[in-house]
């Protein structure tokens, strides 16, 4: 008999998947065989990628600049997420009854972690993307010491946020807060994150929003004007292209009056 306020800790998996009625495979079926194939094949492709990408820009003293140390640092939760993404595979299907109330939750953290360190990362880049671009600057002045730090608070936020469910914010005392999602979890940790994640997300496209519409003015204004002095021009070309890639899909007519700058210039 189940009593509400009692801790679940010497209880199995199963026990928690039954309480929040969510499936529990007993055996390999074709779909989890094809979904771990794949999963693995990814997991794999992540963490080759991201070990380049972190490579080139430890080695490259060109990219040793606040932006790339950014870039650097999504490549690294990426890295993290393949990772997380590899445990997962090699515990998931029916292995998943196996593992311990603690190896379901480092399972669990491991995601969680790696999910928020992206989108953390993503909207610190969008940030400085932001500073660099209303500046005029290739480049941020941010100081090297303010970049780590940045860089810091993100991986504790993260970490954070990742080990909470396994200390406390879990619904092993409290089997009516489980969640179908993730029976071992509070349905209000789920909310909470997702929620702060909905946030960061939001922000990261108003963030670039404003750098899209600001960018897509000044390349208009240097196509009016032939007299732009040439470093001005270099300049804004060179930040137009930083965020071209980013924003190039937002509206199909910025990759056309990039390409119209060029030519402009080129003349």
């Amino acid at each position: 008999m189940v009593t509400m306020g009692q801790c679940y800790y010497n209880k199995t998996i199963g026990f928690f998947y039954n309480n929040s009625g969510k499936e529990l495979s007993s055996h390999w079926r074709p779909k989890d065989v094809v979904v771990v194939a794949l999963g693995l094949t990814v997991s794999v492709l992540v963490l080759l990628t991201n070990l380049l990408v972190i490579a080139a820009i430890a080695s490259n003293r060109r990219f040793h600049q606040p932006i790339y140390y950014l870039l650097g640092n999504l490549a690294a939760a990426d890295l993290f997420a393949g990772v997380a993404y590899l445990f997962l595979m090699f515990h998931t299907g029916p292995r998943t009854a196996r593992l311990s109330l603690q190896g379901w939750f480092v399972r669990q953290g491991l995601l969680d972690t790696s999910l928020t360190a992206s989108v953390a990362t993503l909207l610190a880049i969008a940030v400085e993307r932001h500073r660099s671009v209303m500046a005029m600057q290739l480049h941020s002045l941010l100081p090297r010491s303010r970049v780590v730090l940045l860089i810091v608070g993100v991986w504790v936020a993260a970490l954070g946020l990742g080990l909470l469910p396994a200390h406390s914010w879990h619904c092993v005392c409290a089997l009516d807060k489980c969640s179908r999602m993730a029976p071992l979890l509070s349905r209000s940790y789920l909310a909470v994150w997702a929620l702060s994640s909905l946030l960061v997300f939001l922000l990261m496209v108003g963030v670039y929003t404003h750098i899209f519409f600001y960018v897509r003015r000044r390349v208009q204004r240097m196509a009016e004007h032939v007299s732009c002095h040439p470093r001005y021009r270099e300049t804004t070309l060179s930040l137009v292209k930083t965020v071209v890639i980013i924003l190039g899909e937002w509206d199909p007519t910025f990759p056309q009056l990039l390409q119209d700058l060029i030519e402009h210039n080129g003349r």
